[in-house]
């Protein structure tokens, strides 16, 4: 789960590493520099933060204990079937946050949304709420068979009620956790479980 912690938050320092599962955050460190060590995470400094991050060698070696775990628990037809759901709300997910973005004004379609305009911003809450409404049921599905997808709604539900409070950077922001940041882990988590590629129309 170290490994796989790193991978679905792309860089991050240990103790957030060691929060993404509860994990003791002196194992923690002693496992990065493991993995350091057999170079499958290396650290980098950005913009005044160090932390970790995959190597190609340690995404490798994350995917063959994701099959291992899939392979032991009889869980791959779960997954399989909980993507083939998410595919569709995923796609719907990307456009509500689009919308929220950008607000097609004078004919250009690429206009900032600039949130002055209450009612479209109310539509697309709506939306992302109604698209969260449909996190429960997948999560449910998959924690049945892998328990370590716990959590996902949760984060969505309480981001979203930030969102509703009117704090906006709780829909897209990375310096929090948000909808859109809770939503590209789950999928993240998904694709990795299953070993696919992101950005191959899945």
């Amino acid at each position: 789960m170290t490994l796989h912690a790193v991978r679905l938050l792309g860089f991050a320092d240990t103790p957030r590493v060691a929060a993404r599962f509860g994990l003791d955050r002196d194992d923690t460190s002693s496992l990065l520099e493991d993995f350091r060590a057999d170079g499958w995470v290396t650290t980098s400094e950005f913009a005044g933060t160090a932390g970790w991050s995959l190597t190609d060698r340690g995404r490798a070696a994350d995917e063959r204990l994701l099959a291992d775990e899939l392979a032991a628990t009889g869980a791959r037809e779960t997954v399989v079937q909980v993507h083939e759901r998410f595919v569709p709300l995923n796609a719907r997910f990307q456009d509500t946050v689009t919308r929220w973005q950008l607000r097609p004004i004078g004919g250009n379609s690429f206009a900032a949304n600039d949130h002055t305009d209450f009612r479209w911003d109310d539509r697309v809450i709506a939306s992302l709420r109604s698209v969260g409404r449909r996190l429960g049921g997948l999560e449910d599905d998959l924690v049945r068979v892998l328990p370590r997808f716990t959590g996902y709604a949760r984060r969505y539900d309480a981001a979203m009620a930030r969102v509703v409070a009117g704090q906006r950077q709780w829909v897209d922001g990375v310096e929090v956790d948000s909808c859109h940041l809770v939503w590209i882990q789950l999928h993240e988590d998904l694709l990795a479980t299953l070993g696919l590629e992101r950005g191959d129309g899945r």
